[in-house]
C-alpha cells in the first residue's frame, strides 16, 4: 500500500469535493486518491484546529505535511498571518494550491518539501498533524528539527492521538522544548512545545 507521505505516479485519480464548517464558517476542499483523509477533515485535525487561538496569532506560520490544506487555510482565513504549506506529496500540494483559490485565500502559499529540505526561513509557528505511520525515528526528527525553523519565542505546535504515542513523545521531547498539553480531546492531545 502506497503511503500519503509518499509520490505514486501510477495512482488514479478520483477528484472530489468535500465540505467543512469551522466557527460558523464553511470550507470546500479538494482531495484526491494518495492524500490523508480524503473523504472528510479528520478528527485528529479538527481537534487541532479548535486547540488555536487564532486572535493571538501574528507572523509567519509554518503548515508542514499540510496534505490537501486544511490547517494552513483555516489559519490563514482566520488570522493575518503569513502561512506557508509544506508537503513531500506532489498531489498534495497540488490539491493545496487549488484549495487556496477556491476558499479566497490570499496570505498562503506552497513548497513541495521532504520535512525542511526546501526551508529556508525561521517561523513564529510551526503547526501540524503529522504522519505518525513515517514511523518513530522520522516522527521525532520532523520535532526536533522543528527548533532550527523556530523564531526565538516560536511555536510548535502538533496533535498526537493517545493510543500513536502522545504521552511517550511528550516524555521524549521534554529534554528539547518546554511542553505544554492545550487541549485533549477525542483521544487527541494538542501539544505546544517552545524552545528551551
Amino acid at each position: 500500500m502506497e503511503h500519503y507521505f509518499t509520490n505514486n505516479y501510477n495512482l488514479e485519480s478520483d477528484k472530489k469535493l468535500i465540505e467543512f464548517k469551522f466557527k460558523n464558517k464553511e470550507y470546500r476542499f479538494y482531495t484526491d486518491n494518495g492524500v490523508f483523509s480524503k473523504n472528510n477533515v479528520d478528527i485528529g485535525t479538527t481537534v487541532l484546529l479548535s486547540a488555536l487561538d487564532f486572535n493571538s496569532m501574528n507572523g509567519n506560520v509554518l503548515d508542514i505535511g499540510c496534505g490537501y490544506g486544511p490547517i494552513g487555510i483555516v489559519v490563514a482565513s482566520n488570522t493575518k498571518c503569513n502561512v506557508t504549506m509544506t508537503d513531500i506529496n506532489e498531489r498534495a500540494i497540488s490539491l493545496s494550491k487549488e484549495n487556496i483559490e477556491l476558499n479566497q485565500i490570499n496570505n498562503a502559499r506552497t513548497i513541495i518539501s521532504d520535512m525542511y529540505e526546501n526551508i529556508d526561513e525561521k517561523y513564529d509557528y510551526i503547526i501540524s498533524n503529522p504522519p505518525i505511520r513515517i514511523g518513530k525515528v522520522n516522527l521525532y526528527k520532523l520535532i526536533t528539527m522543528a527548533k532550527n525553523y523556530l523564531t526565538k519565542n516560536g511555536q510548535l505546535i502538533i496533535v498526537v492521538n493517545k493510543h500513536q504515542g502522545a504521552k511517550s513523545l511528550i516524555n521524549d521531547m521534554s529534554k528539547y522544548y518546554n511542553i505544554d498539553v492545550i487541549l485533549k480531546k477525542h483521544d487527541f492531545f494538542v501539544i505546544n512545545l517552545k524552545t528551551n
